[in-house]
C-alpha cells in the first residue's frame, strides 16, 4: 500500500465564518514564528555538519605557522554561513560528504586549533553521533503511490509487479494562501462574462439574484420562527448572508438580513434574561428536554450578541471612514447600512429592555444621540424619549442617564440639546402615583366571623385564617420590596439628572444647553430637595438679571422659580417681586410670530403666580396683569388669545375687584401708565378694559365669546355664561385645542352662501315706460354737435 494521503482539505466559507478577523491573523502569526524556527533548527544543524566536516579531503590544509583566529572573524564567518541558503546541497553531494568526513584522517585535521587532539577527535565524534541522532530533512521528494499490479508466475516462483504514480499534494502555505485570497478578486476573475453583458441584461440578473437572496432568507426566517429549538443553526447560516460578496447585491441583501434577523430575535426571545450556569449546574443530571431548553439558551445568547457585534462593527467602520480591502460594498453604501444597523438597534432597545446586553445596546446608541447626522440622532433620540416612556420600573432609565451624564463631561458639554431634552420624557412622578394606585386598588375581600361560623366547619375556619393570614403577609412584602426599588431607582436618576444640570448652570452659562437646562428645571422643580433652593433662586436671578437670555429662557427661569415655591418651598419665607416684574416686562415682547409657543409658558406662570397664590399677590398686582394681558391678546395668534383670555377668567374669579377695569370711572389718583414696568406702581385700576370691545369683532367665534363672557363681569349663569365645554377646560388644553398648526381651523370656516344675482340687461329693460318717454323727447328736441366742440 502506498502512503496515505492528506486529510487536510480546502477550508470552506463557514469555516472561515467561524474565525475571526483576530483570530486569523493570530493564525497566521503564529504559523511563520514556527516556520522561523524550523529554518533556524535547520541553519545550526547545517552549521553542525559543517563543523563536522572541517577535515574533509577536499579542504585544502593550512600550513602548520598559522595560528587560530580571532573571535571577530569567527563570528563573521559564522554570519557568513548562516546566511548561505541550507537547500543548495543535493543529497548526492550530502552523502559524499558525509562519507569523506568518515574517511577523515590525521593529514586532513586543522592543526590551529589549540585545544589537544583527542579532546578535539572526541569534540567531533560526539557532534557527528548528536547529528545522526537528529532526523534529517533533506529535498523534498515527491511522495508516489505504489499500485499493485497482476503477478506473473515463472517456472521456479512467482514475480510481483507494481509501479509507481506521483501524488498530487496541496502544502498547508499554499491552502492558507488560497484562503487569504480576497473575495474581491475572485469575483473579478470568476465572472468575465457578466462585464461583458449589456445594462439592461445586467439590470435583470441583478434582479433574479435578488429574488433568488429574497426567498432564502424569507424561507430561513420561517423555519427559525416556527421551530427555534431545532433550527438555531439556521441562525448562524442566515447571519453568514451578512457577509454577501456579489457587489451587485450586496447592499440589498445586508439590509435585509440585518431587519429580518432583528424580526427572529423579537420573537423567538424570552421575557426574561438568561444568565450563565455555574459550574455546579452544568455537571448535575437534568432531563432530556431541560438540556435542549440550555443548549437553545445558550446558543440564543451567543447568536444574539455576535448579531449585536455585526451592527455595532457597521456602525464603527462608518464613523472611522474605514476602507474594507474587498471593495464589494463602496463607501458611501455604508452610511445606508449604518441607518439601517441604527434602526435595528433603536427597535431592539424598545422592544427587549428585559432581555440579555440591553445596557451594551444603550452604551452604543447614547453616543449617536450627538451624532452630526440629523437623521440618525433623531431616530436615537426617539427611541430613549419611548424608552423613559414606557419604562414603569425605572432601571433602563438609570443607565441610560448614566451613560448621558459620562458622555456629556467627557465631551466638555459640547453635545446637542436634544439629548438633554430627552430627559424630559422621564416617568419619575410614577413614585407618587403607586400610592394611589395601590389606595385605589380593589382589596381582597376575606369572610367574617358570622359567615365563617355559618358556613365553615372548626377546622375549615382555623386554615382560612391561617390562609388570610399568610395572604396579607404575601402582598405586604411584595408592595414594599417593589415601591422600595423603584423609589430607590427614581432617586438614583434624578440625582444624576441634578447633579448634570447643575454642572451645566456653574460651568457653561453661556452654552447652547442653557435652554435645556432651564427646562429641565422647570420640570422637575418640584422634586428638588430643600437644600439647593436659595442657591438655585440666586442662579437663576442672576442670569435673568444679566440680560443674556431670551424670552423663552427667562420663562423657562420664572416658571422654575414658581414651581419650587408653589410646591416644597411654600414654606420658604421669599418675596419673589422681582420675578413678577421680569414676567410683567416678557410679555410686551411677544407676539404671534415664532414666538408664539412661549405662550404656554406664559399661562403656566400664571397659574402658578396668580391663581395660586391668590393670597400673596395684592390687587394692584392682579389688575396690572390683567390689563397687560388684555393687550397682549390683541397682536397673537387666536390659540393664545383664547388661552390668554381664560387665564384672565380664572384671574377674575380669584380677585373679583378686578370688574372696576370695566366701568370708566377712576378708582383713585394718577393716570395709568402703560410704559412703566412695575406692576405695583402703573397705576392699573385708572384704565378700562377697551380690548374687551375690539375682541368682540374678531374673526375666531370663540374668542369672540369669551370676549363677551369677561366683558359681563365672567358670570357663571345667565345668558353671557360660558357653556360646559369652555368653563371647565384650563388655558393651557384650550391653547391646544384651538392651535393652527396644522394648518387647520377649530371651529372649521363656514362655506360662503351662494347668492344667486338678477341678469343685467342693457337697454330700454332698465327705465320704466314714462321715463323713457321723456328721455327720447329731450334726446330728439336738442341736437349736441361734439365735432364743434373739437374746433
Amino acid at each position: 500500500m502506498g502512503p496515505l494521503r492528506s486529510k487536510k482539505r480546502r477550508p470552506t466559507f463557514r469555516r472561515l465564518l467561524k474565525t475571526s478577523g483576530m483570530k486569523l491573523e493570530n493564525k497566521l502569526k503564529s504559523r511563520q514564528l514556527k516556520q522561523q524556527n524550523v529554518a533556524k533548527k535547520q541553519r545550526k544543524e547545517q552549521k553542525r555538519l559543517r563543523q563536522a566536516m572541517k577535515g574533509a579531503a577536499l579542504q585544502v590544509p593550512r600550513p602548520l605557522e598559522t595560528y587560530r583566529k580571532r573571535p571577530d572573524e569567527e563570528d563573521e564567518e559564522e554570519e557568513f554561513l548562516e546566511s548561505l541558503p541550507s537547500d543548495m546541497m543535493d543529497e548526492e553531494d550530502l552523502k559524499e560528504m558525509t562519507a569523506m568526513a568518515r574517511k577523515a584522517s590525521f593529514i586532513t585535521r586543522d592543526l590551529s586549533s589549540c585545544g589537544p587532539v583527542h579532546s578535539s577527535k572526541t569534540k567531533n565524534a560526539d557532534v557527528v553521533r548528536s547529528y545522526e541522532k537528529i532526523p534529517r530533512k533533506m529535498a523534498k521528494m515527491e511522495e508516489k503511490e505504489v499500485i499493485q499490479l497482476l503477478p506473473i508466475k515463472d517456472k521456479d516462483r512467482v514475480i510481483p509487479r507494481s509501479i509507481e504514480r506521483a501524488v498530487k499534494q496541496h502544502q498547508e502555505e499554499e491552502e492558507e494562501e488560497l484562503a487569504a485570497i480576497p473575495e474581491q478578486e475572485e469575483d473579478d476573475e470568476a465572472p468575465p462574462s457578466h462585464m461583458e453583458l449589456t445594462p439592461e441584461e445586467r439590470e435583470q440578473f441583478r434582479i433574479q439574484t435578488l429574488n433568488i437572496k429574497k426567498q432564502r432568507i424569507a424561507s430561513m426566517a420561517s423555519a427559525i420562527i416556527s421551530d427555534p429549538l431545532n433550527n438555531m443553526k439556521r441562525v448562524k447560516e442566515l447571519r453568514g448572508m451578512m457577509m454577501e460578496a456579489d457587489p451587485s447585491v450586496a447592499v440589498s441583501v445586508r439590509k435585509m438580513v440585518m431587519v429580518s434577523l432583528m424580526e427572529v430575535f423579537k420573537d423567538i426571545a424570552p421575557t426574561y434574561r438568561i444568565r450563565p450556569l455555574t459550574s455546579a449546574e452544568k455537571n448535575t443530571k437534568v432531563k432530556k428536554e431541560t438540556q435542549q431548553l440550555r443548549e437553545f439558551e445558550e446558543s440564543l445568547v451567543s447568536q444574539y450578541k455576535f448579531y449585536l457585534e455585526d451592527l455595532e462593527q457597521t456602525i464603527k467602520d462608518w464613523k472611522q471612514k474605514k476602507r474594507k480591502r474587498s471593495q464589494v460594498v463602496s463607501f458611501q453604501s455604508y452610511r445606508g447600512l449604518a441607518e439601517v444597523s441604527v434602526r435595528c438597534l433603536c427597535e431592539l432597545l424598545l422592544s427587549m429592555p428585559h432581555f440579555n446586553f440591553h445596557n451594551n445596546i444603550i452604551v452604543v446608541l447614547v453616543p449617536l444621540m450627538n451624532d452630526p447626522l440629523k437623521k440618525v440622532s433623531d431616530m436615537c433620540c426617539d427611541a430613549f424619549r419611548k424608552l423613559f416612556q414606557e419604562d414603569r420600573v425605572g432601571g433602563a432609565s438609570l443607565a441610560t442617564v448614566r451613560v448621558i451624564s459620562g458622555l456629556t463631561k467627557s465631551l466638555n458639554y459640547n453635545v446637542r440639546p436634544e439629548m438633554l431634552r430627552t430627559l424630559l420624557s422621564l416617568r419619575i412622578k410614577e413614585v407618587e402615583m403607586k400610592k394611589d394606585l395601590e389606595a385605589t386598588a380593589p382589596k381582597a375581600k376575606f369572610m367574617t366571623n358570622k359567615e365563617k361560623k355559618k358556613n365553615l366547619s372548626r377546622m375549615q375556619r382555623k386554615w382560612k385564617k391561617a390562609e388570610e393570614k399568610l395572604e396579607k403577609e404575601l402582598l405586604e412584602a411584595e408592595a414594599s420590596e417593589s415601591k422600595e426599588k423603584k423609589t430607590k431607582l427614581h432617586t438614583e436618576t434624578l440625582n444624576i439628572i441634578f447633579l448634570i444640570y447643575f454642572r451645566i448652570l456653574k460651568k457653561a452659562q453661556r452654552s447652547v444647553l442653557l435652554p435645556a437646562v432651564l427646562e429641565g428645571l422647570a420640570n422637575f422643580a418640584h422634586l428638588i430637595n430643600l437644600e439647593f433652593f436659595d442657591d438655585l433662586l440666586n442662579v437663576l436671578q442672576n442670569l435673568i438679571q444679566s440680560g443674556n437670555l431670551t424670552n423663552r429662557e427667562s420663562l423657562h427661569c420664572i416658571q422654575t422659580v414658581f414651581t419650587i415655591l408653589s410646591g416644597q418651598g411654600d414654606a420658604l419665607n421669599i418675596d419673589p417681586l422681582n420675578f413678577y416684574s421680569q414676567l410683567y416686562k416678557i410679555l410686551l415682547r411677544l407676539h404671534a410670530g415664532a414666538p408664539n409657543d412661549d405662550i404656554i409658558i406664559v399661562l403656566r406662570c400664571l397659574d402658578a403666580m396668580l391663581t395660586r397664590r391668590r393670597k400673596q399677590v395684592t390687587l394692584q398686582r392682579a389688575m396690572a396683569f390683567f390689563k397687560r394681558l388684555s393687550v397682549l391678546s390683541l397682536h397673537v395668534l387666536p390659540n393664545a388669545s383664547i388661552g390668554i383670555l381664560a387665564a384672565n377668567r380664572a384671574t377674575m374669579h380669584s380677585f373679583p375687584k378686578c370688574d372696576f377695569l370695566l366701568d370708566n370711572e377712576i378708582q383713585g389718583s394718577g393716570f395709568y401708565l402703560m410704559e412703566l414696568d412695575e406692576p405695583e406702581h402703573c397705576n392699573a385700576q385708572n384704565t378700562a378694559l377697551w380690548e374687551l370691545h375690539t375682541l368682540q369683532r374678531h374673526f375666531h367665534p370663540v374668542v369672540r365669546r369669551f370676549a363677551g363672557h369677561l366683558s359681563h363681569g365672567a358670570p357663571s349663569d345667565g345668558s353671557a355664561a360660558l357653556s360646559m365645554e369652555f368653563s371647565r377646560r384650563s388655558p393651557l388644553a384650550l391653547f391646544e385645542d384651538y392651535s393652527v398648526k396644522d394648518m387647520t381651523f377649530n371651529p372649521p370656516v363656514a362655506l360662503p352662501t351662494s347668492k344667486k344675482k338678477d341678469p343685467f340687461v342693457v337697454g330700454m329693460a332698465l327705465l320704466d315706460d314714462r321715463l323713457q318717454k321723456q328721455a327720447d323727447s329731450i334726446l330728439s328736441d336738442t341736437h349736441m354737435d361734439f365735432t364743434a366742440t373739437r374746433h
